[in-house]
């Protein structure tokens, strides 16, 4: 047996084959530091009647930027005119969620015609896989392009984008390819979390995403029971010194309980360190979505999960009780302060039938105001209008501990229509969240400004670059221990203009400028800084 070092704070036996499997997880020599903050294809029985929902890229209104949607290598056109007439047709058909057509949003690729043979083809390249009116988007594109007088045939090819991430700064390389990650989180032990993560996961890859869970608790893994993969130890690449995830029913799998030593006995530096090697060198390859089933708790390990991964989005899983609201409440304070967006609540066992009767056994959860987990609270105090209700029914129980998800085992059942209508609003929200981030903070050149459009906030401003710049709080422009200024009002020239803006997680952007300084913009800091009241007017383009 061998021994190799994955990395500064795991150590994994190796045995001589090519894939060798995880044997032991040892002690790490010192805690891994957390960072400030940094495909596989699902083919089971498809659930009916799901509402499928595309992710978008960066809106734009104007005809040039509907024209620069279609790829520069799309092969040439007859005519100009036979073009426009195609890209005219397209933009009556919109995208449901943001208002705005299929044009705007970027999605015509290839964008070929032959008007002499009255032949037109294009690809329409959707965001993800999971995309809900993919269908809808094919017929509609044949009809209104079939309308025009001149078209005798339409050639349409349904696409979707390779998973990337949306946040700046250096990711591990194991989660540079995984466009979103989904935290579902309790706070409380025995809630029923892990039977929503993993329920959750598989109705995502049955709607066509790409998919991975990682079972972030070590002190007590269920994702060992709750599915069966045919290889039930993780695999160590031993020239990479990564971790190869096991798959079941084509979702990838990384679990401690799959690393052959149980549940840990450690304590919780230790565990930290484990987790995120775990869920960092695991090779997951493109993802659309890696559901995290976070431990129970707001203590060291999801705080770092949080700082470390990049989430998305959260789920909170409780029941209908005050006992457990408390959890909630903490649960989405924690990740309100760390700027991960709280998307949905799922209740679970609310209620069960009996003798023709229903019977809730925690009280009326969501739908009554004698409760305090009430809809209207969940709404106006933490502003999650997203709420699912789960039933208890013995199918749910008896296929986790199968090692079957209930959407698998039965994807027709009520269960199974809840979780549908969970994965659609994970879809949707996600798509909304990663438009929202990618556009909040963005450089216009035509004005030499900063455009800021703070995530869930209608209010949009502008910034003077110059300003921003001058506004660093970093240690090179402040110092840490005096709190003297450093950098000076004059250091900065008034034309300076950013060369690059990308976002930072949920939070902040990273602006480069030309001098090579990297600057973190936090959004709270950027609504504090003075504003300019009268934008300048474009700048005219020469001749």
């Amino acid at each position: 047996m061998q021994l190799l070092h994955a990395s500064s704070s795991l150590y994994i036996s190796l045995h001589s084959s090519k894939a060798h499997s995880i044997t032991g997880l040892l002690s790490p020599e010192k805690p891994l530091l957390s960072s400030s903050i940094i495909s596989c294809s699902f083919q089971p029985k498809r659930l009916e009647n799901s509402i499928w929902v595309s992710r978008r890229t960066s809106i734009f209104s104007s005809n040039t930027a509907k024209a620069a949607s279609v790829e520069a290598g799309a092969s040439a056109v007859s005519s100009g005119k036979a073009e426009n007439d195609v890209l005219t047709a397209l933009s009556q058909i919109i995208d449901p969620d943001f208002g705005t057509d299929i044009v705007s949003c970027g999605f015509v690729k290839d964008l070929d015609i032959n008007e002499a043979l009255g032949e037109v083809s294009f690809r329409l390249e959707l965001t993800t896989p999971a995309c809900p009116i993919k269908d809808m988007f094919e017929q509609q594109a044949n009809e209104v392009v079939e309308k025009l007088p001149w078209v005798k045939n339409v050639n349409v090819t349904m696409s979707a984008q390779p998973a990337r991430p949306i946040y700046a700064g250096q990711l591990p390389a194991g989660l540079q390819t995984i466009s979103n990650i989904v935290a579902v989180s309790s706070c409380k032990g025995g809630v029923g979390k892990s039977t929503v993560a993993v329920n959750l996961a598989y109705t995502l890859a049955g709607m066509g995403a790409r998919v991975g869970i990682f079972d972030a608790d070590v002190y007590g893994p269920s994702l060992p029971t709750m599915v069966s993969p045919e290889n039930r130890l993780l695999e160590m690449n031993p020239e990479k010194r990564t971790i190869i995830p096991t798959e079941y029913l084509g979702v990838k799998l990384v679990s401690f309980g799959f690393a052959g030593q149980g549940r840990a006995i450690m304590r919780g530096p230790m565990v930290s360190g484990v987790i995120n090697q775990l869920l960092t060198t695991a090779e997951w390859g493109e993802l659309d979505y890696l559901v995290v089933d976070m431990p129970p708790g707001t203590g060291d390990i999801q705080l770092t999960l949080c700082q470390v991964v990049p989430l998305t989005a959260a789920v909170i899983v409780t029941t209908p009780q005050k006992l457990a609201f408390i959890d909630v409440a903490k649960g989405v304070r924690m990740f309100s302060k760390l700027k991960v967006p709280c998307v949905a609540v799922v209740e679970n066992m609310c209620h069960f039938d009996a003798d023709g009767k229903r019977y809730y056994p925690f009280g009326r959860g969501s739908g009554s105001q004698a409760c305090i987990f009430s809809n209207n609270i969940v709404v106006q105090q933490f502003g999650i209008p997203h709420l699912f209700d789960l039933p208890i029914r013995p199918t749910l129980s008896a296929s986790g501990d199968s090692g079957t998800p209930e959407v698998v085992a039965d994807p027709q059942s009520e269960v199974a229509r809840i979780f549908q209508d969970l994965g659609v609003c994970i879809v949707q929200q996600c798509a909304k969240i990663r438009q929202q981030v990618s556009t909040a903070v963005t450089y216009d050149k035509s004005i030499k400004a900063i455009r800021v459009k703070v995530p869930d906030s209608d209010e949009e401003f502008l910034l003077h670059p110059a300003t921003v710049r001058r506004n660093d709080r970093s240690a090179q422009s402040v110092d840490e221990w005096t709190g003297e200024q450093k950098l000076q009002y004059t250091d900065i020239p008034e034309d300076i203009e950013p060369e690059e803006i990308r976002p930072m997680g949920n939070y902040a952007v990273s602006i480069t400028w030309p001098d090579g300084f990297s600057q973190i913009a936090p959004y709270d800091q950027l609504q504090t800084i003075e504003r300019l009241v009268d934008a300048p007017r474009p700048t005219a383009a020469k001749a």
